[in-house]
């Protein structure tokens, strides 16, 4: 006769600082044998920003040195800009969701929205930041084109943002 398999029960548990998501291994009696330690990743720390900041600049950098966003932002109309900062959004969103969130929404919705904020603004001021150093956002002449170029650009700075913050 086979025995019934006895559910394991995880726990969070803070180690050095972070949160941890503790799984023990149980032998046949029950008793502990090992324990399994996962970084439990709904807080943000100071750390992830910083990730969140360097992984920004990986795509900002090629992105923003092309004429070709310095023109379509010229060009673009000021609702697809809306547009693609609200698909910026969606994307982070939807990706923090899935790989830090689902499985421990309840009662992290504010780490969650706290996440989806930092990423995106950090994203946008890496990204302003690096625009106004290599003078591609005229804030004094026009300033709405300044910041054209930079939602236009943070599309992709966001994502790679957002990819960097996996990284533990």
């Amino acid at each position: 006769m086979e025995e019934p398999k006895k559910e394991i029960k995880q726990f969070v548990e803070r180690i050095g600082g972070y949160l941890q998501k503790v799984t023990p291994i149980v032998d046949n009696t029950g008793k502990v044998i090992h324990s399994i330690v996962t970084p439990f990743q709904v807080e943000l720390k100071p750390r992830d920003m910083f990730q969140i900041i360097v992984g920004s600049y990986l795509l900002c950098v090629p992105v923003a040195l092309t004429e070709e966003v310095w023109v379509l932002s010229e060009q673009l109309p000021m609702k697809n800009i809306y547009y693609v900062a609200g698909m910026s959004v969606f994307f982070i969103m939807c990706f923090v969701y899935f790989n830090f969130y689902r499985f421990n929404f309840k009662g992290h919705v504010f780490q969650f929205i706290k996440r989806i904020a930092a990423t995106y603004g950090l994203s946008l001021l890496a990204v302003g930041l690096f625009l106004t150093v290599i003078e591609k956002c005229p804030w004094q002449t026009d300033h709405m084109l300044a910041i054209k170029r930079i939602i236009l650009v943070a599309f992709p700075s966001s994502m790679a943002a957002t990819l960097s913050d996996t990284i533990k």
